[in-house]
């Protein structure tokens, strides 16, 4: 299995080359324009971006992550999530790169072994940056209306996070007790 997935990507490619070559396309004008779209697309959505970035580091700085945490930290604690966790519940739904620098602060501070940083990469790899994909993909093309998109993905990651908390307590608990 671990050739065959060595693989499939060139095999990929060299399939979408060799049915353009045989439907006459012109493979590498098509390639250029495509990346032409693709250029007009990151730079409509630069503003989103920029507008997610300035909204977590003002909701980091002016101290609501610690606040929040200090609020539900104790009712936490006997679902067996440790207050460090808390960040990432809250910073996950906003951005990839937020949680993933509060999930390498965890593990280094309480080493890669530990409960907590099992239980918050079970939880970053349980949860979607909802926020994020609403503001980038949602904005790129247009789209105002995202209310029952913004409803589902924060649903789902309310499913996430309360799953990966029952999926770390079953697996990773057990194993320490």
């Amino acid at each position: 299995m671990n050739n065959l997935s060595l693989y499939i990507l060139p095999l990929m490619i060299l399939g979408i080359l060799t049915l353009g070559v045989i439907k006459k396309v012109p493979i590498y004008e098509e390639f250029v324009e495509g990346a032409k779209d693709g250029f007009k697309v990151s730079i409509s959505i630069i503003p989103y971006l920029v507008a997610i970035i300035v909204g977590i580091a003002m909701f980091k700085a002016c101290g609501a992550i610690n606040l929040i945490s200090n609020l539900f930290g104790s009712i936490l604690a006997k679902f067996s999530v440790p207050v460090d966790i808390i960040p990432i519940m809250i910073t996950r739904s906003l951005s990839g790169s937020a949680t993933l620098g509060l999930l390498s602060d965890i593990v280094t501070t309480h080493g890669a072994d530990s409960y907590v940083a099992k239980l918050a990469a079970v939880m970053v790899g349980s949860s979607e940056t909802t926020f994020y994909v609403l503001a980038v993909y949602f904005g790129s093309i247009g789209i105002k209306k995202y209310r029952y998109a913004l409803l589902t993905g924060i649903i789902a990651d309310i499913t996430g996070i309360v799953l990966a908390i029952l999926a770390a307590r079953l697996f990773f608990l057990a194993s320490i007790a």
